[in-house]
């Protein structure tokens, strides 16, 4: 099939060869935000895509003869899921591709708040030898893992190093080795009340779009911890600033916000009790070689599942 192929992945000579010995006749575009018309290439005749945000930037009905969409991300946001499914083009995701480095990313996160790194980092800038007396111990805590997808199960083994008792909460609950418990949705809020470390890894539906509210940061204790290395839109922004200003929780570890990048008006940046970073969860120094052998993979399925 013509296949196209953005720079979203830098490719290894390698597994681009994989792809066109697969039968692919590959079409490459550097830049996925620049217009494919402006680019000279006829999207009539693309039948498959390797893309991140592509159709942020074109418009998938353009494509009449897709029916092959592979992401680079995790994550459907991004894409026209509804016309997808109507049209039935064939759609994989990375997935278990960032569940590594997001999973370390939360135990770090945690870890910054309760060893107060904060005051270490300014203390050394002036040379300053100075001890914090209240730092806290990650063992015996409480961890609710909210969305036990590839990523929820990376957190749980690296939480449950550190001898944290690990429940999970999702809407398709079953049983797993990893966690002790899987919830239903429903029981979240009885579940919340229990827990000192909340981390979301949910995806963005209609269901979980600002999911945790004010409601939601009630129910935790004072001393939780709130981890999103999910999407920023399950969370409302607003309300999490209230409840961070007035103590209500300990603190929030953020990778992903409402809009991004975060605007410099944010009350979020100035927040000692923050952890704040730009999307950047999960980036891995192995992520290119899975993101290449999950695409090679699912090319085979697809061509496999065509030729039935």
């Amino acid at each position: 099939m013509k296949l196209l192929v953005t720079g979203a992945v830098q490719w290894d000579k390698d597994y681009l060869n994989q792809i066109s010995n697969l039968g692919n006749e590959i079409i490459y575009v550097q830049d996925e935000r620049i217009s494919l018309d402006e680019q000279q290439i006829n999207v009539s005749e693309i039948e498959g895509v390797i893309c991140n945000g592509l159709f942020l930037y074109n418009n998938i009905e353009d494509f009449i003869n897709l029916k092959y969409i592979q992401l680079t991300s995790a994550g459907y946001d991004r894409v026209p899921m509804d016309y997808i499914k109507d049209h039935n083009i064939k759609i994989y995701n990375a997935k278990g591709v960032y569940s590594i480095p997001m999973a370390e990313y939360a135990v770090c996160g945690v870890l910054e708040l309760y060893k107060n790194t904060s005051f270490f980092y300014e203390n050394k800038k002036i040379k300053k030898w100075g001890k914090c007396r209240t730092l806290l111990e990650l063992a015996n805590k409480n961890v609710l893992i909210i969305g036990c997808g590839n990523v929820g199960i990376e957190c749980a083994k690296r939480f449950k190093a550190f001898d944290c008792h690990v429940d999970g909460v999702d809407l398709y609950p079953y049983k797993s080795e990893v966690f002790e418990n899987i919830y239903h949705l429903d029981f979240l809020d009885n579940e919340l009340s229990k827990s000192d470390i909340i981390v979301l890894t949910l995806p963005l539906t209609n269901e979980t779009m600002n999911l945790f509210d004010k409601s939601k940061f009630f129910k935790m204790k004072e001393s939780a911890v709130l981890v999103n290395i999910s999407r920023g839109k399950v969370v409302n922004q607003n309300d999490l600033i209230d409840i961070l200003k007035e103590k209500k929780i300990y603190g929030a570890v953020l990778d992903v916000f409402e809009n991004e990048p975060l605007g410099k008006e944010s009350q979020l940046w100035n927040m000692s009790n923050v952890v704040l970073t730009p999307h950047n969860s999960f980036v891995g120094e192995n992520n290119r070689n899975r993101l290449q052998k999950v695409i090679v993979h699912n090319l085979k399925n697809y061509g496999k599942e065509e030729n039935m």
